[in-house]
């Protein structure tokens, strides 16, 4: 079983939706990978780790506070052909090793046959790449660590990750340096884009852009 939520955040943060000058404020949807979350926009609100989310707007962007590990997304997020998706964040301090940053090529995000490719970070400096075919997820390029990428280890990290699909290959930049590159043939590519973040994260959103190439 699963549960998908839908929370509207009636504010003008900067989104930037299929071009770069197009700002909206999020109509956020969101399913947990253990099939159910609370979703909560109140920042006064405890998180209780198991099965709730805190989704709030907070200019610049959104504040994400995760229990259980989920993917997030605006219906109007959309790309397809070649285009190249950005996303500014602050990863704040916390115990757990684990991963957030960027799906593409989402489709049935709210059913049984959920499928997108995903690009996360993780406070050591790592960088992994996998994708998602319903209950299955497949690993492709396995955590690294890589110099570009900021770690978490005073304070808060700031990290800029892209991912930049071409005709033939799907490109990936962190703070503006290529740190990997795939053939696209066979990723899922075109669809839904959105946020993943994974089990116990305290993370900031400053943006998100989509580029058409």
């Amino acid at each position: 079983m699963r549960a998908v939520a839908l929370l509207t955040l009636l504010a003008a943060t900067p989104v930037l939706a299929q071009e770069a000058s197009q700002k909206t404020a999020p109509a956020w949807k969101l399913r947990a990978d253990n099939g159910t979350a609370t979703v909560v926009a109140d920042p006064q609100l405890e998180v209780n780790r198991s099965d709730t989310v805190r989704l709030v707007v907070m200019p610049p962007g959104w504040h994400i506070t995760t229990g259980p590990a989920i993917i997030t997304w605006d219906p109007s997020w959309q790309a397809s052909g070649t285009y190249r998706v950005e996303l500014e964040s602050f990863l704040f301090p916390g115990e757990r090793q684990e991963g957030f940053g960027l799906f593409v090529g989402g489709t049935d995000l709210e059913g049984p046959g959920q499928r997108y490719l995903y690009v996360l970070l993780r406070k050591n400096g790592e960088i992994i790449v996998k994708r998602r075919d319903g209950a299955e997820t497949a690993t492709i390029v396995p955590w690294l660590p890589h110099p570009a990428i900021v770690p978490q280890t005073e304070g808060t990290a700031k990290n800029v990750l892209a991912i930049e699909v071409t005709s033939d290959s799907v490109r990936i930049f962190v703070n503006h340096q290529r740190v990997s590159g795939l053939p696209r043939l066979g990723l899922p590519t075109d669809g839904q884009v959105g946020l993943r973040v994974n089990h116990m994260l305290n993370v900031h959103v400053t943006r998100v852009d989509i580029t058409k190439q």
